[in-house]
């Protein structure tokens, strides 16, 4: 589980979006993960979809912690295939898959991550690791705009709407901002 919540935290997708990915959609050199598809459970089965809004298709960049993570997955990936007798896995192939290259639920990767939380006696759900992304690039200052696009909100109302309330009051700020500009304004 691993290379998933890395993947997970590291971008801030969904976990149907993580599921969906394939090796064709990661760019390990140019450090670029194509999310264009997820993985939906039904009552039918799984099936793959578009993501959950026309924004939620984008590029975005991977840090390059979670590169290194990703390529030992790719080896160690590769290397249970060759043991198994399975060859090369295609670059199409699942970057999350089952041992033998099968789809991976997501109502099992929830149900094992909740199972791991408990173990450790951790209250964190899977859906907590997008909200932490969210919160650290708020808390770090990046813009809500930026932020909207790389975890596929519809659009920058919605991301404020569930994370309006991380941004702090920079009010006192702006009074500062504007101070310096009419302080250079008068010396001109």
């Amino acid at each position: 589980m691993r290379p998933i919540v890395a993947f997970l935290l590291g971008t801030g997708a969904r976990r149907g979006e993580a599921l969906a990915l394939r090796w064709k959609d990661l760019d390990l050199d140019k450090g670029k993960a194509l999310i264009e598809r997820s993985l939906e459970q039904t009552k039918a089965g799984l099936r793959f979809k578009s993501p959950k809004t026309k924004k939620g298709r984008r590029n975005i960049t991977i840090p390059p912690w979670l590169l290194a993570e990703l390529r030992s997955h790719r080896t160690r990936q590769q290397e249970q295939r060759l043991k198994l007798g399975l060859g090369r896995a295609p670059d199409d192939s699942l970057v999350f898959a089952r041992w033998d290259g099968s789809t991976r639920s997501p109502h099992w990767l929830t149900q094992k991550f909740a199972l791991a939380m408990a173990d450790l006696k951790i209250d964190c759900t899977l859906h907590r690791l997008r909200h932490t992304h969210v919160s650290q690039l708020i808390a770090a200052g990046m813009d809500v705009l930026t932020i909207s696009r790389r975890i596929g909100h519809a659009s920058p109302e919605i991301t404020l709407r569930v994370y309006g309330h991380l941004f702090g009051n920079t009010d006192a700020r702006a009074a500062e901002i504007m101070e310096a500009v009419f302080a250079r304004l008068s010396t001109e």
